[in-house]
């Protein structure tokens, strides 16, 4: 291929990437800092970019040379948010993720497939009680933050309000997309093994705690099981009108899987993996995607839909994880 022909092309996929209210041109003139004629005539290809130039390109669209070159080898570039920077506290974490929903939400066509070995993130924050929980656990356990260090969890000390606020803007943010899950018996397993390895080791400061977790954990199953039964997803609380985006709830009871995130944005896809507890990796490689969606929909094939219809599994999928939590209180 012609090096004409290769910066057409890289153009025209930097185009098809972007929202369609976003001006390439006006993005690039900013990027690049050149005037809109200059923009034109590499986009035409008249003007060849310089190296300095594609570097800028690649680095903030996040482009791999060896797509764009279509270079047959197995390498894919992922997108690591946040990994040139030292450890930030929890709270940008979520500022992070509530930033990239709303960025899928410039789209028109906005869809998210999520195979879910542990639930999801957001779901934590649908009520205060599970959410400081887990907050306390992230910040603490896994986030090492020195200011928890040797801290016992109060949810009257740590309320975490302001996380709980991010939480349900991306709550909101998620509401907008259509979704599609395929759960496993399995996918609360890791908050049930956290709650009970914090009661065990008396990192609760008193039992009421301990309780008020546990109940909070059972509200967000009944939420989520009353959104299966409706087919949409809502705040607590919501009436009828104010119910959002649908969802298709999917139970698999012999594949655990992994947490993938796959999402289809104006028919571009994109894929996100969950790596170190809370964290994630994109790539908008054309073929990771296609073997990801291949491997979700043979999951969902042999799967049982429990959303809108399919009561008597619905019923007896979320009374066996309530049963599971419910242990939690002994």
């Amino acid at each position: 291929m012609e090096t004409q022909q290769l910066q057409q092309q890289l153009f025209r996929h930097l185009k098809e990437s972007l929202p369609a209210h976003l001006s390439l041109v006006d993005e690039l003139c900013h990027l690049l800092d050149l005037s809109a004629d200059s923009v034109y005539r590499r986009i035409r290809g008249e003007k060849p970019v310089t190296l300095i130039e594609l570097k800028q390109i690649c680095e903030h669209y996040h482009i791999s040379l060896d797509q764009l070159l279509q270079l047959k080898n197995d390498s894919v570039l992922f997108q690591a948010p946040g990994i040139t920077r030292h450890a930030i506290p929890f709270a940008d974490h979520m500022r992070g993720m509530l930033e990239q929903f709303k960025y899928f939400n410039s789209f028109k066509q906005r869809e998210i497939y999520y195979l879910c070995k542990d639930a999801p993130f957001w779901y934590f924050y649908l009520f205060p009680g599970m959410a400081a929980f887990k907050t306390f656990f992230w910040a603490k356990t896994i986030n090492n933050e020195p200011a928890l260090a040797n801290k016992s969890f109060s949810l009257e000390e740590y309320p975490f309000e302001d996380c709980f606020a991010i939480g349900r803007q991306i709550l909101e943010e998620h509401s907008l997309m259509h979704t599609v899950e395929l759960w496993n018996l399995e996918s609360i397993h890791s908050s049930i093994n956290q709650i009970a390895y914090y009661r065990d080791a008396g990192i609760f400061r008193h039992k009421e705690d301990l309780m008020a977790v546990v109940e909070s954990f059972i509200q967000m199953l009944d939420h989520l099981q009353a959104q299966a039964a409706k087919g949409v997803k809502f705040m607590p609380g919501a009436t009828d009108v104010a119910h959002k985006g649908p969802i298709q709830f999917y139970v698999n009871e012999l594949i655990l899987g992994n947490n993938t995130i796959l999402l289809n944005l104006d028919d571009k896809k994109l894929s996100m993996i969950t790596y170190s507890v809370f964290s994630y990796l994109i790539t908008r490689d054309d073929r990771f995607a296609g073997k990801a969606f291949d491997t979700f929909n043979t999951l969902l094939s042999r799967s049982t839909l429990v959303s809108k219809s399919g009561e008597k599994d619905r019923n007896r999928f979320f009374n066996t994880l309530r049963d599971k939590v419910d242990q939690l209180r002994k």
